[in-house]
Order: C-alpha cells, then sequence, then structure tokens
C-alpha cells in the first residue's frame, strides 16, 4: 500500500471510525442548535447572557464544521513521518521520542500521546490529533485497534531506530 503523496510504503493507517465520528458531530450539532434556540426562544433577562450564549452557540456550530473536515480524513505513518491523507505532517519520526498509551497518559480517546524531542507549532484538527508544544495527541474518534497498532508500529520504528 503506498501513500497518497509520497512513493514511501505505508507502515500503519488510521481511519476515523464513522460511528464515533457521526456520535460527536450530532452531539456537538446538537449542542450548538440548542443554544442558539435558548438564546432566541427563552432569552435571558440580561443582554449579555445571551450574547454569551449566542457567541457560545456559533462557536461551537464552527467547532462542528472544523470536526467534519478533520475527521474526512485519516493518518498514515511511513518510516519517515506520521501525516494525515491530505499531505499535512503531524510529526516526523525522527522527531518523535517516545510513545505513550498508558492509562494515566494525558491522550485523546483511543489514542496515544508521542512525545517529541523538540518544540513544534501547535497545531489541531478536532477528533483527530492535537500539537501542542513538544506533544503529540492522535485519537479522538477513531477506533481503538488501529490506534494500538499505529502506536506499536511507531514503537517499533523507534527501536529498530534505536530512539526508544
Amino acid at each position: 500500500m503506498e501513500s497518497e503523496d509520497t512513493a514511501e510504503p505505508v507502515v500503519a493507517r488510521v481511519t476515523p471510525s464513522p460511528v464515533r465520528r457521526g456520535f460527536a458531530l450530532i452531539t456537538l450539532g446538537f449542542l450548538g442548535v440548542l443554544l442558539e434556540l435558548l438564546a432566541f426562544l427563552r432569552p435571558p433577562q440580561a443582554f449579555h447572557l445571551q450574547l454569551f450564549l449566542i457567541v457560545l452557540g456559533v462557536a461551537v456550530l464552527v467547532l462542528t464544521a472544523r470536526l467534519f473536515r478533520a475527521t474526512g480524513k485519516g493518518l498514515v505513518l511511513t518510516e519517515s513521518a506520521l501525516r494525515d491523507t491530505a499531505g499535512q505532517v503531524v510529526a516526523p519520526v525522527d522527531a518523535i521520542r517516545k510513545v505513550e498509551r498508558g492509562m494515566l497518559a494525558f491522550k485523546p480517546s483511543n489514542g496515544f500521546l508521542l512525545r517529541l524531542k523538540e518544540k513544534q507549532p501547535r497545531a489541531w484538527e478536532p477528533g483527530l490529533w492535537w500539537r501542542f508544544g513538544r506533544s503529540v495527541g492522535v485519537g479522538g474518534v477513531i477506533s481503538g485497534a488501529e490506534g494500538r497498532a499505529m502506536a506499536d508500529a511507531i514503537g517499533v520504528i523507534l527501536a529498530r531506530r534505536g530512539s526508544a
């Protein structure tokens, strides 16, 4: 199997679970619509509270749209990098120090945490991955089996390179 943007072989692939994706989209969308309805059909006495509900509802609906776009992609691991299927590099494999999957790791649902050797710019694809400083969290609406398989594959690559 080959990745979409390189001739490098794909080691592991993660795609969002349709059921989890649908549940997340319905839940967030419902919350956004509910906040807007509350702001207009049962407005609070104070105008600033109504404005707060409107702004919060719009923010949740924007987040829902971002989640829809982000979870339309997947993640692909090659020997050189972890990237999304649109080609954006999440983390070069050479920059990964270790993989954390334990119960106490601050990681997304069904996912894992990558500790990087140096800070990277912040980025976030809701429901799929986030990067903050020296940490990359992968997970959210992905299946647990695919998340474990990708974390294991990264661990094998790191062990083979002597980085783990």
